[in-house]
């Protein structure tokens, strides 16, 4: 299934694409699933089971276009955690060939930057040098901690899609990447959550970047480095992880020819990322207004 979370007036409700005519329709899981939310699908076999049945039994037909409904971020992550360097071609200048880590370098996003596949993303006055990073991201389906590896795949609820966006301006002015990471807004996930019965094994795919209808970046999910059970296993020894959770597998290299030719991203650009078998997800980029004026001291305030 390919989950979504979706606005219906005030209230945000589970929902499922389903192929259609002309394209994906949108098939409303709330009357199937009542309070019930795209995490909890991913963790209850019951639910999901109810999900799939209502999905089967729905005629797309009859079903509105999903482009005319809004999409919120498909989960709400408690915690965020992304990977640097975690495709072979991307592991650093002090690497050779062939040499991978034995480790993944790890770093966090905070819950400001979560946002939705319809959303804008901001670029804030003191963002001088925004970049795009497309990526496949784990959606944890089970609570892990301290999980073996054998079993770890078990606890993959689904992927989907994440655009780590980074002020590299701000990214480079420390020796942590926090702040380049963490801007309001900078990571825009979804459009849906691919269920781990259809979204393993995540090997054999193609990953794709546009960036204003150019490719910037091409590559196959067989040079990553670190596989969902990997991270999972690797990650619960020494922090739980709960359902919902995003472990965003990082970006592959852009191309050379886009490397040389890259210019930081402005109001209007549009990056695009799309995966065999998990869709795609475009981030529109507007630029922020500026901030007000710092009154006058001794001025009105």
């Amino acid at each position: 299934m390919r989950l979504v979370s979706h606005h219906a007036g005030d209230a945000v409700r589970p929902g499922a694409l389903v192929p259609g005519p002309g394209g994906d329709r949108l098939l409303d899981l709330s009357p199937a699933l009542p309070g019930r939310a795209v995490v909890d699908v991913l963790r209850d076999p019951a639910l999901h089971a109810a999900a799939q049945a209502a999905v089967d039994a729905a005629d797309p037909a009859c079903l509105p276009d999903a482009a005319s409904v809004r999409l919120a971020p498909p989960v709400r992550p408690g915690t965020i955690l992304c990977l640097g360097h975690s495709y072979a071609g991307h592991l650093g200048r002090d690497r050779a060939p062939g040499d991978v880590p034995e480790h993944p370098n790890v770093f966090v996003k905070t819950a400001n930057t979560l946002c939705g596949p319809d959303d804008p993303v901001v670029l804030p006055p003191a963002v001088q040098h925004a970049d795009y990073e497309g990526e496949i991201a784990v959606v944890v389906g089970r609570r892990a901690h301290r999980v073996p590896l054998a079993q770890a795949e078990a606890h993959v609820g689904g992927l989907t899609l994440f655009d780590d966006v980074s002020a590299r301006d701000w990214q480079s002015r420390t020796s942590q990447w926090t702040l380049g990471k963490c801007v309001d807004g900078f990571g825009q996930l979804g459009p849906a959550v691919v269920t781990a019965d259809e979204a393993l094994p995540i090997t054999g795919r193609e990953l794709t970047v546009e960036r204003d209808g150019v490719v910037t970046v091409r590559s196959s999910t067989d040079a990553l480095v670190f596989s969902p059970a990997f991270l999972i296993h690797h990650l619960s020894q020494v922090l739980t992880l709960e359902p919902g959770d995003v472990i965003a597998t990082g970006t592959p290299a852009k191309l050379p020819e886009a490397a040389a030719a890259h210019v930081p991203l402005r109001h209007g650009d549009a990056v695009t990322i799309a995966v065999t078998g998990l869709g795609s997800l475009t981030t529109t980029f507007v630029a922020g207004a500026s901030s007000a004026p710092r009154p006058t001291p001794g001025g009105p305030q």
